[in-house]
């Protein structure tokens, strides 16, 4: 999925800040970064049509909330661009993780092993986390 400059700060300003109105990110916004009511509204259309946030008509305005998580983002667009490269016999996915992993400390290390071993143990028990 490709987003703009503005529609991923517009998103990481909800997931930091929970449901908002298009005069409160205008308000965010406008001081450092410009730009205009009507910009921040068709912003918040266009993050909803693809699905990444959700509405809710109040009184003349729409409140605005992520209809998805960050790490539930982020997972699809690792997803997104696992396939764009093709299944193969090695997979993408599992090396593009191996790559990153490198970069990580030892407490990132063990915060991951923690969440496999959570999947594992859902996966066991008949569903997927």
């Amino acid at each position: 999925m490709n987003l703009g400059e503005l529609e991923k700060l517009v998103l990481q300003h909800i997931w930091d800040t929970g449901e908002v109105d298009a005069k409160q990110v205008f308000a965010h916004f406008e001081k450092n970064r410009g730009g205009t009511l009507n910009t921040i509204q068709s912003t918040l259309d266009r993050l909803f049509k693809k699905g990444l946030l959700s509405r809710e008509k109040q009184g003349h305005a729409y409140l605005y909330k992520a209809a998805i998580n960050r790490g539930a983002f982020i997972g699809q667009l690792i997803n997104d661009i696992a396939s764009d490269f093709g299944s193969t016999k090695d997979s993408p996915l599992l090396a593009a993780f191996s790559s990153l992993s490198s970069d990580l400390d030892n407490e990132q290390l063990d915060e991951l092993e923690r969440l496999i071993e959570e999947k594992r143990a859902a996966s066991r028990a008949g569903g997927v986390k």
